[in-house]
């Protein structure tokens, strides 16, 4: 990365943190380039007070509560269904490669999530289909020293999880979003959804999924965020 690249990521990571800061003033204002709307306080109070099944809150602290899902940024991939490949590889006993109809094969899930992005919103309970990670990784069949999963995506953008959040049956690979395809600035044709990180490790525009026996930061890592992401402990930044 040359210093000009340089100077433009942390002129984001910035931006981002402004973001962050300025969550707490009201329901309205403008960050990453346009303006964003809350939803409404008692949406987010409401959510607080709900908790899941481990006794943690249902709303992490410092989020709140959005009703629609935001692209976030990033530079596209190729949304085209018969162009895409995924390749999984890496420190797995049977890699494999699979295009979006042999995904389509696969056991589908369609589920209920929350998702939680760093600069601050939550989008709660929206329907999400597509394959669990874990029934992907039953197939390649993880060595023993897979302990860290890196999700490589479009112009080489990784995020880096430990196995442990893949293998979650929350964890999906998904095509649809609400009860339609993806939309190309979400990440279409495929992308990860990690429920349990925060919403910047669920790779858009995803290529692969590889298994290591070694932490390897991704994009974002590299450029100040948290290397684990835990909503709930706010880990946003390292």
């Amino acid at each position: 990365m040359n210093y000009r690249e340089q100077q433009r990521a942390m002129e984001r990571l910035e931006t981002r943190r402004r973001f962050v800061r300025l969550a707490g003033i009201g329901t309205a204002f403008a960050a990453l380039g346009g303006w964003y709307l809350f939803a409404d306080d008692e949406q987010t109070k409401a959510a607080k007070r709900e908790q899941l099944s481990d006794g943690r809150p249902r709303l992490p602290p410092g989020q709140r509560v959005i009703n629609y899902l935001k692209p976030m940024g990033g530079v596209a991939g190729n949304p085209s269904k018969s162009r895409f490949r995924l390749k999984v590889h890496g420190e797995v006993d049977n890699p494999f490669e699979v295009d979006f109809q042999g995904l389509m094969t696969m056991p589908q899930r369609e589920l209920e999530l929350d998702v939680h992005c760093v600069t601050g919103w939550s989008r709660l309970g929206a329907r999400w289909e597509g394959v669990r990670l874990a029934d992907i990784a039953a197939v390649a069949r993880p060595k023993p020293t897979a302990r860290y999963v890196i999700l490589e995506a479009a112009h080489g953008y990784t995020a880096n999880v430990g196995i442990e959040h893949v293998l979650d049956p929350k964890a999906l690979v998904a095509h649809r979003f609400e009860g339609e395809p993806l939309a190309g600035r979400n990440g279409a044709p495929v992308r990860a959804v990690i429920p349990s990180l925060y919403f910047w490790k669920s790779a858009k525009w995803l290529t692969g999924v590889r298994f290591s026996d070694r932490n390897t930061s991704g994009y974002w890592e590299v450029r100040g965020y948290h290397d684990r992401g835990d909503p709930w402990l706010e880990e946003r930044y390292g």
